[in-house]
């Protein structure tokens, strides 16, 4: 039951300002709650479809950081676009807040970041590209209802996006291209198109087409509007552009990108138009067809026609499974789901933000939710809203949101917090199994404390994870990653936000397994000369080897032991 401190009376009539109410008045009083609830669900409503989430993702320096500041520029956020790589008089992106990102020139953590443009309220999930982060690029697309992928228009498909559109698919989101670095010497277009078809399995429906590439690079052309759309200079990036439009048969055109350039343009159309897929929202939403756009975040070209394209074929938040069914974005319920904890993000502080995406309804201040994990009633303390580390306190937040709250160490990534009679929990996200491990001790003995804080909250993040062997106590912890830069990280992040150095000692391990069965004698197990048993945080037990046939050695030996590549928290 919801209790409003207001006079119900028609909206379009001013209070009464005496204290006597006649009867007429009284009656017309009765329906007004109902129309006032109407009200309420219709201004839900509004703001939910204003909601656009979607996810950055590509190989690392196919320039998805540079894109995001531009998007950040267009919409007002910034005033001066950010450089993931440049001279020391230069600012940082806005992304990249980490100490360690800033003098790596990478990004080893995912940013939230949100902006309002064209009458949209836009969250958008900047993800790491290197491989060694792309468990904390998993957790980050699970919050996402749609996904940007930048592919360098030199190289075309990398390693790293084919891992990640598979995350994509899995998700059965729209995948939007965006083909960068065009102001650089790009492969043949219609080969780029052809290696995203063939490399990923996706159809593919160009929505403009850029005229040359490099130091020939003119602009692009919008297949829908057939018009060209010119840019003039940008200062290198840094500010939005002045651009002219030209219709296709202007003769002003001609003199704008040379006769050569578009002769060129005018017969890669033909071909286009003919061999091309037609764009279907339908498919789109499905996750099977992706439209295609050609620029340079670099310099502006292209970036604010992809803006503008991108929010008209999106859609506002999409229903998210649990274990009572889909939930409706527009619920009046509130619910949602920790996808990311970070710690330290102000290191003075010490503190510790648990980053939730809301997937119903509507989010207040100091509301009281349930914790469904915790199976007991909290108060949200601290809600705010993120501009990477920049921070400020909201009052309310919608669905398609992205919050952070002050965690004082009860979430968990994947715990579910709502409001309403019916209780359900959303799917967990997975923690997969590390391919690395060293044995970790801090150097200076007399720093137990601050090293066993710090090496907790960091493992919590979901950026490194720890075990200690198993019937023995936490003298000894060893470290799991799924890419060695992870040790890297923790090794600065201990130093930096804890004053803790540490030394570490690589163990030869490299296959890791989850003892699924409940109840199972970890002692009685039998295993192979190269196996380690271990325990992680939450006190289950796992096995560790050396040599991959050691795990089907070790599954005959003991009948009926079940093993898994991950945990479902």
């Amino acid at each position: 039951m919801i209790f409003l401190p207001v006079n119900y009376r028609s909206l379009a009539e001013p209070q009464p300002k005496e204290a006597g109410v006649c009867p007429a008045e009284i009656e017309k009083c009765r329906a007004i709650p109902a129309e006032y609830m109407r009200c309420i669900l219709s201004k839900l409503r509004e703001e939910i479809e204003k909601r656009r989430t979607f996810a950055i993702i590509s190989h690392p320096d196919a320039g998805k950081t540079t894109l995001t500041e531009k998007f950040l520029l267009y919409g007002g956020a910034i005033n001066t676009a950010g450089s993931v790589k440049g001279k020391a008089t230069a600012r940082h992106a806005v992304s990249d807040w980490m100490e360690i990102e800033k003098q790596r020139g990478i990004s080893v953590t995912s940013s939230v970041l949100q902006f309002n443009y064209a009458g949209r309220c836009i969250n958008i999930l900047d993800t790491p590209g290197h491989q060694d982060f792309s468990e904390d690029t998993y957790r980050t697309l699970m919050a996402a209802d749609s996904a940007v992928m930048v592919i360098d228009g030199s190289k075309g498909v990398e390693a790293q996006t084919r891992k990640l559109f598979k995350v994509c698919v899995m998700r059965h989101i729209p995948i939007f291209t965006f083909i960068n670095k065009m102001d650089r010497d790009a492969m043949d277009t219609f080969e780029l198109l052809d290696d995203i078809e063939n490399e990923l399995g996706i159809a593919t429906c160009p929505i403009n087409w850029p005229i040359g590439s490099g130091k020939d690079f003119k602009g692009v052309f919008d297949r829908d509007t057939k018009r060209v759309m010119t840019f003039a200079d940008t200062m290198k990036g840094t500010k939005e552009g002045s651009e002219e439009e030209f219709d296709i048969g202007d003769a002003k055109l001609r003199a704008a990108i040379g006769e050569e350039a578009l002769g060129i343009l005018e017969e890669e159309i033909e071909l286009l138009d003919g061999a091309a897929a037609a764009f279907d929202q339908g498919k789109v939403d499905a996750g099977q067809l992706s439209p295609v756009f050609f620029g340079s975040a670099l310099t502006n070209f292209g970036v604010e026609t992809f803006l503008k394209h991108f929010l008209d074929m999106t859609s506002s938040p999409l229903p998210r499974e649990s274990d009572a069914g889909l939930i409706d974005p527009f619920s009046e319920d509130f619910s949602a789901f920790v996808f990311k904890i970070q710690a330290n993000m102000n290191p003075r502080h010490r503190d510790r933000i648990a980053f939730m995406r809301i997937t119903s309804g509507k989010f207040t201040a100091g509301m009281e939710v349930f914790h469904v994990q915790e199976d007991k009633n909290i108060r949200l303390s601290q809600p705010q809203q993120m501009m990477a580390d920049d921070r400020h306190i909201v009052d309310e937040a919608y669905a398609g949101d992205i919050i952070g709250v002050f965690d004082p160490g009860i979430f968990s990534i994947g715990d579910t917090i709502l409001t309403g009679k019916e209780h359900f929990s959303f799917h967990g996200i997975p923690t997969f199994a590390p391919e690395h491990f060293a044995r970790v001790c801090q150097v200076d003995t007399m720093k137990r404390k601050q090293f066993m804080k710090g090496i907790n909250q960091i493992a919590q993040e979901g950026a490194i994870q720890i075990f200690r062997e198993y019937n023995t106590g936490m003298e000894e912890i060893i470290v799991g990653v799924v890419g060695v830069l992870q040790f890297d990280v923790l090794k600065f992040r201990l130093n930096n936000e804890y004053k803790v150095e540490i030394k570490m000692e690589n163990l030869p391990y490299e296959y890791i397994r989850w003892i699924s069965n409940e109840g199972v004698d970890v002692d009685a197990i039998v295993g192979t000369s190269d196996m380690k048993k271990v325990t992680d945080l939450k006190g289950r037990p796992l096995l560790l080897w050396v040599n991959e046939w050691s795990i089907r050695m070790t599954q005959e030996r003991n009948e009926g032991l079940e093993l898994a590549e991950f945990s479902q928290d």
